[in-house]
Order: C-alpha cells, then structure tokens, then sequence
C-alpha cells in the first residue's frame, strides 16, 4: 500500500508513531545524551538541522562521550514494543517522512538554564453555595419550636392521634395553608390507619423542614413518590379529592360524587397547563416556584372557589364539561376526528385537527388511541383554542402548525393551512385574500428575526399572537378580527394585565348562557 493512503486517514497517529520510533533508536538517544551534557558544563551547544544530526561523525563523537556521563539514572531504554510491529510502510527512514526544514544560521548561541522564581502561593477563594434546589435555608427558622406548638396541638386530641379531620389544626400549627392538611395526614402514613400519632408525624415534619426550606419544595415533598422530587398527575388527586370534600363552596359538587373525578381530571389539567412549562408531565420545585398555584392554594380558604379562574374555578369546570357532553354523543368520554370538527359550528380547520388527533400535542404521549382524544386532552385544547395569548397556548398552536416540528414555521407550512381557509371563505361566497398578501401582513405582525421563518420565540415576543393563529386556524374569528377597526390592534396592549383574560371572558359569557338554558329548560319541564 503507498504511503500517503497509510498516512492519511490517521495522519497525527502515524506522525507520532513514526517520532516515537525515531526517538528509540540508539543513535538518537546518544546525541540526546550528547546534548544534555554539554548543557549541564555550560557549553555552547549548535544548532544543527536534523539531518546533519544523521552524519556519521556526530555519531562517532557521540559514542565516544558516551562513557564519559554522569548523569542521574534516567530510563532510555527503548519502549517495549518493537519496531517490527510498524505498519510496514512506516519503516522507512524518517529523513523521508518529514518536509524539508528551512535552512538555519550556523550560529551558536549559548543556552542557560532558566532560574524559577518561586511563586506565592494563591489564597483560595471561598464561593458561596448558589444553587439550592429545595430552597434557600433560612437563618431564623427555629425548629424545636415549630415541633413543640404541634406536640402540643397533638395533645389536645384524643390518644394524641389525629384523623383527617383533625389536621386543620395541625396544618395551623405547621404554618401551613389550611388546605395543606391531606397532604400532611397521608405524607405521615395516615391512608394506612387512619389516623396519624403524634410520633410519626412530628418525625416526618422534623425531616421535611430540615431537607425542604420553602413552601414549594415542602409541597413536592408531601405529594410525591419516595425517592422522586416532581409531581406526577395522580399524585395531586388526594389533595384535591379533600378539596371537594371539605369546602363550603362545592357542597353542592359533593353530593353527586360521580362528578367529583371529571372535576378533579378538570383541575389536574389546568394545573399542569399553567405550570408544567416544560410539557415533560412532571412539575418540578422550580416550576412550581414560578407559577401562582400555591398562593391559590392558600386562599382557597378566603374565598369563592370560582374566584380561582386559573385552577379551581367550578364555573370553568362546567362551562368544559358541557362543552365537551356536547360533542361527546356516546358518552364514552373520547371524542373522536368528526366530533371535535363540530366544536364551534366546524370553525376550526380540519388540517389542525388532524394534527391534533396525530399526537403533535399530547405533552410526549404517542398519538391517541383509535384516533380518539380523552376528556383531558379536550380542556387543553379548549383552554388553548379560546385564549391564544398566553403562553402554553402559543405553544400547542405552534407544535400543531410545525409540520416537521423542526422548529421554524416555514411559508410552506402557512400556505398549507391557509389554503383550507380560502375554501371555505369561497364556499361562504367570501373573496378571500391571496395568500402573499395574507404573508406580508402576517410578517408585519409578527416582525420575524429571520426573514421568512417564523419561530416560536417570535409568536412569543409578539403581543398578537392570537391574531396570528386565528389566520390559519379558526375561520370565524379570522373574519371577526378582519371586521374590526384596525387601529384597535394598536391599543392592545394598553390595559393588558388589568382587565379579564380571554379565557375568562370565554368561560363567564357561557356559563351565564348555560345557566339561562338550563332555567329555561326547569320552567318547561314544569309546564
């Protein structure tokens, strides 16, 4: 084989093999030797080129200084492996592996030791610890006494036991929000027997406050399988289940108890679509720091439940249970490709909901069984479809646009939904817009940083998002917002933040329409 198809696929291990091979034999390591000792007597030593160190008389000389070292003892025997196991086209004389050097000067040049000054040693820097995943320790927490005002609330009960019922005032004596109390009565063993003793639950409570230093990471820690630091879907239904049965505002809810379960799957849904940022399925201690779910919690003791319009609203839960019966006609709680196409008089695309029925939204699921979606499924799409501004419903609008999900919303993509929508318009006896007119004014929307490739960091910092959806996705509210005045866009974003969300908008408008048909319906069936 030639040599350059030798050297070239592993062409620096073959250089190295060929110096090591070359610095092995013994007329290298006497002109080594050579050297070091004329530096040690402070002699001048020249600067040859390599191939003058091949000449005969170097190597004579060389031999006979040889007997003359005094060196201390270094190892320059040559490696173990021998030569022979070389590839045999790496066996030449290494004088014809290497280019040519440049000629030098025949100058000497006297080369001195270099004299180390000894260096100060550095003082290591102290970093302070920055990460703490349970949250930061604080300082002034006094644990004996936290433990002794529960000791103490555990023995006003009988046994020094409490039930279920009993943890309010534990919960109160933890400092924790009242509805805390199922999740410490089962975090202590109480599903087991029933009752949780004084022991048992000051032993876990003692741990909890020594490992978990603020409320997020202590709820993680109450909910969760051993051994694991997220929230999973059915980890919240204990927690909640005491919710239906304890609050004075879903009295009503708790006497049909075969709707406590599609309200808990409600909640369960909104939870994980406000703080699962992550769409993994698992709520971790940071995302829950980052959202509003605790403080909810908390005052759910000191309100109207359907105050709480982000989680626990049971006016919300109605207006998506209906919504979802209508289209439900077998009662199965699945929908399938030609039930969802009926939501809102067919106004959605039925490219979109194909791609919704494909498993492009399902948070990591495979793509639904027997084409069909559950109940859960529905409240995210219903959630996304009636608020298109916020920020997990620009996300499952963009996963269902991105064809190839490779990212980027291509002019492809776009003109394939659009196109859907231009039929229909010319079904309805409506011009519609050609789709490069439609292009420009949605570029102008969304000023893209990429010409032509819209990204979901794009739809995101644009603040009309849900103009831009509607385009390509829902007809009836793409020719609502063509109806307005334009300049309102503009103004969008004046009183954001202080009026209601369009979600909730949503949910109020049909909840009061519902409630009106179901009076009306009450007088006709009582004659």
């Amino acid at each position: 084989m030639p040599v350059n198809k030798v050297l070239q696929p592993v062409l620096k291990l073959k250089v190295d093999e060929l110096f090591l091979y070359w610095l092995s034999e013994t007329p290298t390591q006497l002109l080594l030797k050579d050297y070091v000792r004329r530096i040690k007597n402070g002699e001048n030593v020249p600067l040859e080129s390599f191939e003058d160190s091949r000449d005969a008389s170097r190597m004579q000389s060389a031999d006979k200084t040889l007997d003359n070292l005094s060196l201390s003892p270094v190892n320059c025997s040559p490696p173990s492996r021998s030569p022979s196991a070389l590839p045999i086209g790496a066996l030449g004389s290494p004088k014809s592996r290497f280019p040519p050097r440049t000629p030098r000067s025949n100058g000497l040049r006297l080369v001195q030791p270099k004299r180390e000054e000894p260096r100060t040693p550095t003082l290591s820097q102290h970093i302070p610890k920055f990460y703490f995943p349970k949250g930061c320790p604080k300082a002034n927490i006094n644990v004996d006494s936290i433990i002794s005002r529960i000791e103490k609330t555990f023995s006003t009960l009988p046994n020094e036991r409490a039930s279920l019922e009993d943890m309010s005032k534990v919960a109160k004596a933890c400092e924790c929000p009242l509805y805390w109390k199922a999740p410490l009565f089962y975090a202590a063993g109480g599903d087991r027997t029933g009752y949780v003793s004084v022991h048992k639950f000051v032993a876990m409570w003692r741990k909890v406050l020594q490992t978990c230093h603020d409320d997020a990471a202590k709820f993680v820690q109450l909910l969760a399988k051993p051994s694991c630091v997220y929230l999973e879907q059915e980890d919240l239904i204990p927690f909640l289940q005491d919710v239906v049965n304890t609050h004075p505002h879903l009295t009503f809810l708790r006497e049909a108890s075969e709707f406590h379960s599609r309200y808990i799957t409600t909640v369960v849904q909104r939870i994980f679509y406000l703080v699962n940022r992550s769409w993994s399925g698992r709520i971790t201690c940071a995302e829950l720091r980052k959202s509003n779910f605790l403080q909810h919690v908390a005052l759910l003791e000191e309100e109207d439940i359907n105050q709480s319009t982000d989680y626990f609203s049971y006016e919300h839960f109605y207006v998506i249970y209906c919504k979802f019966w209508e289209l439900d006609t077998d009662h199965d709680l699945y929908i399938d490709e030609q039930d969802l196409s009926r939501h809102n008089d067919h106004a959605i695309s039925s490219r979109v909901i194909e791609r919704i029925f494909s498993g492009a939204v399902t948070r990591g699921r495979k793509a639904p069984k027997d084409r069909k979606i559950s109940y859960a499924d529905f409240v995210w799409f219903l959630l996304s479809e009636e608020d298109k501004k916020i920020q997990t419903s620009i996300e499952y609008w963009f996963r269902c646009m991105d064809l190839d999900g490779d990212g980027v919303l291509s002019m492809y993509e776009l003109e394939y939904f659009y196109e859907e929508q231009c039929q229909k318009m010319e079904s309805m006896a409506i011009e519609p817009l050609p789709f490069e007119d439609c292009l420009c004014q949605m570029l102008d929307l969304v000023k893209p940083k990429c010409d032509g490739k819209i990204t979901l960091h794009d739809l995101k910092k644009c603040k009309q998002a849900n103009l831009f959806f509607d385009t390509f996705i829902n007809l009836d509210k793409y020719l609502d917002h063509e109806q307005k005045d334009p300049f309102s866009v503009l103004r969008v974003g004046e009183n954001e933040g202080q009026e209601l969300s369009d979600w909730e908008k949503y949910a109020a408008e049909e909840y009061a329409i519902l409630v009106a048909e179901e009076a009306a319906s009450e007088q006709w069936n009582e004659g």
